[in-house]
């Protein structure tokens, strides 16, 4: 096959990758194109396919309560008769968001006697990070809620008899997480609301007659008044250096704090108008933006501030509402809107932590609303708390439970890295020891590293590194760091250390030569394609066509990334071009037939080329590549390698030029060039001494147990 042949074979791959981003990429709800009115429309039945959630019901209500649901109604006996409640995760549980760190919009189903009846996902983005869970699985997995109680805890694998029990999805965990705590909260909201479920009334707080700090900074340094700011770039906003919102916020029933906030007559005031178990917070804004939103003006709703404890949500409407005209404070920051907002359930306490929450609403891709909910906590010193503080118990991260889980695998995991970090490190020993006719202390290290990589880490726990990750790395410092994002996957999160690592000490190669899952894939299929007999047809291209095509990486890095800008979902379509996803976690089977072809024609490939991806397609490869031409080592060169041409014949990875230089963005760390290097036999230059010296009767000068001279002349 010629070179230019296999240069247009390229670009027909690259072909069949464009035409799948508009086929079954589109389809489903992942990136769903859903109309803004379906998350603002009194009448959300129209918009959304509440019958496939609750089908006994004929008909529908127009959203009602705090959160919003709407009523399944059907006629019985010439009687309307409520057979359940539907609702929307937006509405129900806004602050939860999935892997990609944006809301899975999720439509529920509940009926009359506080049983789920349906769960449907309508929209989400999960292949940012969760890199391939086909969606009939999710739509499998959420089958599950069905006939279990309102306000359940759904916990996955096995679980006590407080817990429901749900088999997870291999890969999808975060995802499916989310979804639990969007159905067990967002049905307990509801229920609660219609008097299905009845909250556990928490202890009230009972207050001390401690002393309130007299000024604005002594109020926030010991937590009587929280802050909560979000800029207007995390809101889709232009980037300003004015906030979109800036809230201070504080509890007002404790007598130090009311009377030093409102003073000692507007503080009498508004206890005088609050009835038993009614509780008063105060809120200033100086942001740009105002806090009571669009729902106000339709309806006296707030739907930009709610407070969260636990699993209860309160929200607040007009009647809720006082003025708050003015606070004598000294270094009180300046501030555009106020108020004071009462809570009015005898079940939340002041004594126990609680968060307010901005909620977002805003113009996303296609026309449709994208959501974000930023929150922050709030917990009433302990010195105003009649015997302190009370002991909660508060649920660890989801992050938490998932390392706890996999603790055996993560050791098995880290043991690999460490073992193939600890050995590159050493790598000139076993170089040295080697010949170019028994390389067993190379080969057999990397043949295990590549079966381990191709078995353990891809098929098995399908942790392929991707470039969709790289993205949202470029994206954090816009999107704002998520921890609990990255942490959620351990493998992916131990990967991205280690590759961090061994990218500053050695370059891309320790990765992309010994552990990449499909790199590993790519160099077994071409060694055993010569096994097979093939090896006559196997061959490297031109360097000159070499030189040309390897740049294409580039191109195609540099697209995602600008196409990451224009719209993050468009970029995880195109992102696509890997392999990685019809390989280890979607299967080829269940792929459309312009996924089959191209995988198909890349595997095909290896068999032939060495490692055709890596060298030519892989965005990944590039985006690591960039930062391995300041690794702190390379490998080692002699004064004579820039005429001797032999390590560039026997480079696989074509990444030594005619100087005799390595290319480190281009190395895989084979060190079969370290082979030779130490090879007194075949390195023609210590053969050419070797010989030399054993003419003139000189010795050999050993270097450690491997019998090898020292070469006169070396350079790094």
């Amino acid at each position: 096959m010629t070179s230019h042949r296999f240069g247009w074979l390229v670009v027909l791959m690259i072909g069949c990758w464009l035409l799948s981003g508009s086929g079954r990429v589109l389809a489903g709800a992942y990136e769903a194109e859903l109309p803004a009115a379906m998350f603002a429309s009194p009448d959300l039945c129209h918009y959304a396919p509440c019958s496939s959630v609750l089908p006994q019901a004929e008909r529908f209500s127009l959203r009602k309560g705090q959160p919003a649901y709407v009523e399944g109604i059907r006629q019985r006996n010439g009687h309307d008769e409520v057979v359940g409640y539907v609702f929307l995760s937006t509405d129900t549980t806004p602050d939860i968001v999935g892997y990609s760190g944006k809301p899975i919009v999720t439509l529920m189903g509940m009926d009359a006697q506080g049983r789920i009846t349906g769960v449907r996902i309508l929209r989400h983005s999960e292949p940012i990070l969760l890199a391939g869970i086909p969606e009939e699985k999710l739509t499998g997995y959420v089958a599950q809620y069905t006939g279990k109680p309102a306000g359940a805890h759904f916990e996955l694998g096995r679980a006590d008899g407080a817990n429901v029990p749900m088999d997870a999805i291999s890969g999808a965990t975060v995802t499916v997480l989310a979804e639990n705590q969007m159905v067990g909260r967002g049905s307990y909201a509801v229920a609660r609301q219609v008097g299905l479920i009845h909250a556990v009334e928490r202890p009230q707080a009972r207050f001390t007659a401690a002393a309130a700090p007299s000024d604005w900074a002594g109020l926030v340094a010991e937590g009587s008044i929280g802050h909560l700011k979000v800029m207007p770039e995390q809101v889709g906003e232009p980037r300003s250096g004015q906030p979109f919102i800036d809230l201070w916020f504080g509890y007002l029933n404790e007598p130090s704090l009311g009377k030093t906030v409102l003073g000692a007559a507007g503080y009498q005031r508004l206890m005088s108008d609050l009835k038993p178990g009614e509780h008063a917070i105060f809120i200033i804004n100086n942001g740009s933006s105002s806090f009571k939103g669009s729902a106000f003006v339709r309806g006296g709703v707030y739907d930009r501030i709610q407070v969260t404890q636990d699993a209860d949500t309160y929200q607040f409407g007009d009647g809720d509402y006082r003025n708050l005209y003015h606070l004598d404070i000294p270094g009180v920051p300046s501030y555009g809107e106020s108020g004071i907002f009462i809570l009015r359930d005898k079940s939340f306490s002041a004594a126990y932590p609680w968060r307010l929450a901005f909620l977002s609403k805003h113009a996303g891709d296609h026309g449709s609303a994208d959501f974000a909910n930023f929150n922050a906590e709030y917990w009433l010193p302990a010195h105003y708390l009649d015997g302190g503080r009370p002991t909660v118990e508060k649920p660890a991260p989801a992050w938490v439970k998932l390392w706890k889980d996999k603790a055996f695998t993560i050791a098995g995991f880290v043991t690999l890295l460490l073992s193939v970090g600890v050995y590159y490190a050493f790598h000139r020993r076993w170089a040295a020891r080697s010949r170019r006719q028994d390389k067993r202390w190379i080969l057999w290290p990397h043949m295990a590293s590549w079966v381990v990589a191709l078995v353990f880490v891809g098929a098995m726990e399908l942790a392929q590194p991707s470039i969709v990750q790289v993205l949202t790395l470029i994206h954090a410092p816009f999107d704002g760091w998520r921890w609990d994002l990255f942490l959620s996957d351990p493998l992916i999160f131990l990967f991205w250390i280690f590759i961090a690592i061994t990218i500053v000490l050695w370059g891309r190669g320790v990765f992309c030569g010994w552990l990449c899952p499909y790199g590993s894939m790519s160099e077994l299929l071409f060694r055993a394609g010569r096994r097979l007999g093939l090896g006559r047809w196997q061959f490297a291209l031109p360097s000159r066509w070499h030189h040309r095509l390897r740049w294409l990486k580039y191109v195609v890095l540099l697209v995602l990334v600008a196409a990451s800008f224009h719209s993050m979902a468009l970029a995880e379509r195109m992102a696509e071009v890997e392999p990685f996803k019809t390989t280890f976690m979607v299967h080829v089977w269940h792929r459309s037939w312009p996924f089959v072809l191209f995988w198909s024609a890349l595997v095909a490939f290896s068999m032939f080329v060495e490692r055709p991806f890596c060298k030519y397609l892989c965005p990944l490869g590039a985006a690591m590549a960039i930062p391995s031409r300041f690794r702190f080592f390379g490998l080692r060169r002699k004064a004579e390698c820039t005429t001797c041409k032999a390590c560039a014949v026997q480079c696989s990875s074509q990444a030594i030029d005619a100087q005799g230089r390595i290319d480190p963005t281009e190395c895989m760390q084979c060190l079969d060039c370290m082979v030779l290097y130490h090879d007194d036999h075949a390195c023609p230059p210590l053969s050419a001494e070797r010989k030399r010296r054993a003419r003139a009767g000189q010795p050999l000068t050993p270097i450690g147990r491997d019998g090898h001279f020292i070469p006169i002349k070396l350079v790094d």
